[in-house]
């Protein structure tokens, strides 16, 4: 790991506690790296809204991959540097199947506006949806049939009740409908036994905005260091050199990479250490 230049950490579920708040021992081992000049990046499905929620400006990262790689942010200058919105004729192709098949969904805005967004009450209850929406109403906006957004949108989430096949069968189809989107699949931060499909542009990945920041800094994919916890981090963790999971990642999913202590253990401040001995 002598070589690494770039370390890159998913927030919820791995560099943050449950409670949102940022370990001691997390916080020194970032100002560590900054002084050994390791970028230190967040990389998260979280929009810029919601990243400055959990984030003060001090909290010493370089970059925010947020919104799963829709937008990559200058955290030290606070500025947008990168975007990738679903293009206009695919976003109303998604809206329509959407309201076809009376899904719970919400379609957000592009970036960096993406914190605002429409939503889709479908044919089934979904106690879930209702949650987020209680989250998020505050930018909500309730979607018309008759008269749908026209232009570019960030991204869409579907919601449905934990069910593999159901799962397996929908990605297919939405992909199938635009060949230029992608499906990623991320467990509810909220509540067990629901699965959220993210559908993005195929080039938005948290991997692909690390490779953003790579290229703009002259660094290498092998001089980098990921770190992650849920489905939604195998973009991030494919594309890292040196990768990790969380003993708090789902069991089905704990095989595919080396172990770390959970995130209310420090998981991040673990899994770098071995750059700062």
């Amino acid at each position: 790991m002598r070589d690494v230049k770039l370390v890159a950490t998913d927030l919820d579920g791995t560099f943050l506690r449950n409670d949102r708040t940022i370990s001691k021992a997390n916080l020194r081992a970032l100002e560590r790296l900054g002084e050994r000049n390791i970028i230190r990046v967040a990389a998260t499905g979280r929009n810029l809204k919601k990243v400055k929620d959990v984030l003060n400006t001090d909290i010493p990262f370089d970059y925010i991959v947020f919104s799963s790689g829709a937008g990559v942010y200058n955290w030290q200058k606070q500025e947008h540097i990168y975007s990738q919105n679903i293009v206009a004729d695919s976003a109303r192709k998604l809206l329509n199947f959407f309201v076809d098949q009376q899904l719970n969904f919400h379609a957000f805005y592009p970036v960096p506006d993406n914190h605002k967004h429409f939503y889709f009450r479908g044919a089934e209850l979904c106690e879930e949806f209702e949650r987020y929406f209680e989250f998020n109403k505050a930018h909500a906006t309730e979607l018309e049939e008759h008269t749908l957004p026209s232009g570019e949108l960030c991204q869409f989430l579907v919601i449905l009740q934990e069910n593999e096949e159901r799962f397996r069968n929908l990605k297919a189809a939405i992909e199938a409908l635009c060949p230029e989107i992608r499906v990623i699949r991320a467990s509810s931060p909220l509540t067990k036994g629901y699965i959220w499909l993210e559908i993005f542009h195929r080039s938005v990945s948290k991997g692909n905005g690390v490779l953003e920041i790579c290229r703009r800094n002259g660094i290498h994919a092998d001089q980098t260091l990921g770190v992650g916890n849920d489905y939604n981090d195998f973009d991030l963790l494919e594309t890292t050199r040196h990768s990790f999971l969380t003993d708090n990642s789902p069991d089905k999913i704990k095989h595919r990479y080396p172990l770390v202590p959970s995130n209310e253990q420090d998981a991040f401040a673990v899994s770098v250490k071995p750059l700062l001995e």
